[in-house]
C-alpha cells in the first residue's frame, strides 16, 4: 500500500512511553490519520508537530477504524479498553479492530478479547520484539494473532510500524511467542554476561569478544545492537529489569500449566531478582553483566570504544 492508500483508515494510538511513542511516530511520519490519548498528555504532545490530533481519554478513539495500543500491564489495557472511558465504551461507536502490541498475560488477552468481541470490537494480540532505537531504524519485529481478516486489514500499517511481521494463527498464540521469545532473552543475556566476564578475566578485551561473537554463528540482532552496551556499561534503560522479571514469571507460570519444566528459566528469574534486590531498578536489563561481574570478584570498567550496533 503506497503513502496515500495508508490514509484510507483512521487511526488511534493509546500509550506513548519509550515504545509507544516511536512507533506511533512511525505511522504519524508515514502521513497517516492517527489521533493519540496517553495519560500523561505531554509525553504525546510532540506527535502533534508531525500532524497527530492529540485527544483527552481513550474513548475519544472509538471512531477510528483501527485503534493501536501499547501499554504496560494487562491492568492498563483493560482500564483503556473496557473501563468507564474505554476505547469500547461509547454507547454508539465502536473500533472495528483493536491492535495491541503490549506483553499481557495470555488470560488477560482473553479477557479483553471477549469483552471487545461483546461490543463488536474485533482484537489482534501483536506484540513486539525490540526497543525504541530498533523502532526507529525500522527494524522492529512483530508477532500477531487473532482473526486472519483483521490480520491483513492491520498488516499494511503493522509494516510501517516493524520490519517484520509474522502471523501466527487464532487468539493468544502471539502471546504465547512473545512470552517464549522473552524467556530466551533473559536466558541469553545471562549467558552473554558469563561469557564476557569470563573472557575478560582471562585477558580478552569485551569488544573484541564482542566482534567475533557477532560474526560468527552466534551472532545476531540482539548481540549487535547491545555491543555498544556492554562494551561501554550503557545502562540507559530499554526494557528494564522489572519488566524482564514480569514476563519471566509469565513464562514460568505458562510451563506450569503445560507441564513444561524449565530449569534455565527459572535460575535465571532468580538470578534477576537478584539484580533488581541490588538497586538495579530504573536501568537495562542488560546491567546483568554488571552483577555477574561483582559475583566474579571482577571489576568492570568502559572501555569508552566507538562500536557499532548493527542497526545502520
Amino acid at each position: 500500500m503506497d503513502r496515500a492508500g495508508l490514509k484510507e483508515l483512521k487511526l488511534g494510538w493509546i500509550g506513548t512511553g519509550r515504545m509507544g511513542f516511536a512507533m506511533a511516530s512511525r505511522l504519524v511520519k508515514a502521513g497517516c490519520d492517527v489521533s493519540v490519548f496517553n495519560r500523561t498528555r505531554s509525553k504525546a504532545a510532540p506527535l502533534a508537530e508531525h500532524g497527530a490530533a492529540i485527544v483527552d481519554s481513550p474513548v475519544a478513539l472509538a471512531d477510528c477504524d483501527i485503534v493501536f495500543s501499547m501499554v504496560s500491564g494487562p491492568q492498563d489495557l483493560k482500564e483503556v479498553t473496557l473501563g468507564p472511558r474505554g476505547v469500547a465504551s461509547h454507547e454508539s461507536a465502536v473500533p472495528a479492530l483493536l491492535v495491541d502490541c503490549s506483553s499481557v498475560s495470555i488470560e488477560a488477552s482473553s479477557v479483553v478479547r471477549a469483552g471487545l468481541g461483546e461490543r463488536g470490537t474485533q482484537m489482534l494480540a501483536a506484540p513486539v520484539s525490540g526497543n525504541a532505537k530498533v523502532v526507529k531504524a525500522g527494524k522492529l519485529s512483530i508477532v500477531a494473532s487473532g482473526p486472519r481478516d483483521a490480520f491483513d486489514r492491520a498488516l499494511p500499517y503493522l509494516e510501517v510500524v516493524g520490519g517484520g511481521v509474522t502471523y501466527v494463527g487464532e487468539a493468544e498464540l502471539a502471546r504465547m511467542a512473545k512470552i517464549c521469545h522473552n524467556i530466551f532473552l533473559g536466558v541469553v543475556t545471562q549467558s552473554l554476561s558469563e561469557t564476557l566476564v569470563l573472557a575478560e578475566k582471562g585477558g580478552l578485551p569485551r569488544r573484541a569478544y564482542l566482534d567475533f561473537i557477532n560474526k560468527s554463528v552466534m551472532g545476531s540482532v540482539f548481540s549487535r545492537y547491545k555491543t555498544p552496551a556492554f562494551v561501554n556499561l550503557d545502562w540507559t534503560p530499554t526494557f528494564t529489569p522489572h519488566l524482564l522479571r514480569k514476563d519471566l514469571d509469565l513464562g514460568l507460570e505458562a510451563g506450569r500449566a503445560l507441564g513444561v519444566p524449565q530449569p534455565l528459566a527459572a535460575l535465571t528469574r532468580e538470578i534477576v531478582q537478584t539484580l533488581i534486590g541490588n538497586g538495579y531498578t530504573d536501568c537495562d536489563f542488560a546491567a546483568l553483566l554488571e552483577l555477574q561481574a561483582k559475583a566474579s570478584g571482577h571489576e568492570l570498567v568502559s572501555e569508552d570504544a566507538d562500536v557499532g550496533d548493527g542497526l545502520d
